[in-house]
């Protein structure tokens, strides 16, 4: 079991609103990686990414020990949202400077070769395979449900200039739906998790081939953050990597 993850504020932007947590158990070879991406005013967006991650993995790590089937995972990973949403909530409605303020948020529970995916928002989760890059998640924005409705074209979505409106956030109102997703991580399969930071400068392509082209996943990370930075930098960059390691020899 090997997992990595790292976060940069990029070229442009002064502060780093995004987060990300890593909890791994090596005895029964689960994990749980989180990736927020704030928004909100100067501070605001800090706030709002660091209290949903910091909340949403206390409320998952009790349960790491455990067993769990896709439901339990399903239902710890749907109360753990519920907890953080009401955190974030409840933070902006008391305090002017913080109203408004929202994270996405996306998370994987991996125990063996399974894996439980929750999203709000556009940070997104993918499943490198060894040869090509798979989206697991839907973005919550106003420019994937153009794309869904065939109004746009992938590729016109790339570059739409409202591609950073999102339709859901966690702290927004009072309660958020996040969408679940269930994959098999074989080993030598990688997941990754990341913000906008990196798929806003890089096409899937790109990172795929930045993913085989690494011997380990720290250098998988530190070439991430190298691609979306030579593709601009314009947003904050955050990458969380986990694999269940290599195939064991016959």
């Amino acid at each position: 079991m090997e997992y990595f993850g790292l976060t940069d504020k990029g070229r442009v932007r002064p502060t780093n609103q995004d987060i990300y947590q890593i909890e791994a158990r090596e005895d029964n070879q689960t994990a749980l990686l989180v990736v927020c991406d704030g928004m909100g005013g100067a501070n605001a967006g800090n706030v709002a990414s660091r209290f949903a991650a910091q909340v949403f993995t206390e409320s998952v790590k009790a349960a790491l020990a455990d067993k769990l089937d896709a439901g339990k995972r399903q239902d710890l990973l749907t109360r753990a949202l519920e907890e953080a949403n009401q955190t974030v909530f409840s933070l902006a409605g008391r305090q002017p400077e913080f109203r408004g303020m929202g994270t996405t948020l996306v998370a994987a529970l991996v125990q063996g070769g399974e894996a439980t995916i929750l999203n709000v928002g556009d940070s997104r989760a993918y499943l490198f395979d060894g040869t090509r890059l798979h989206q697991l998640t839907e973005d919550h924005s106003y420019v994937e449900e153009m794309r869904r409705q065939g109004r746009i074209t992938a590729e016109d979505a790339r570059t739409h200039p409202q591609k950073n409106l999102i339709t859901r956030a966690v702290g927004v109102e009072p309660s958020v739906e996040g969408d679940l997703f269930e994959a098999r991580l074989d080993k030598n399969e990688v997941l990754l998790l990341c913000s906008d930071g990196l798929t806003g400068m890089a096409e899937d392509g790109q990172i795929a081939e930045t993913i085989k082209n690494a011997k380990t996943l720290a250098l998988a990370g530190d070439a991430l953050l190298t691609l979306a930075l030579e593709g601009g930098g314009r947003d904050n960059i955050t990458v969380a990597l986990f694999t269940r390691g290599a195939e064991e020899e016959a």
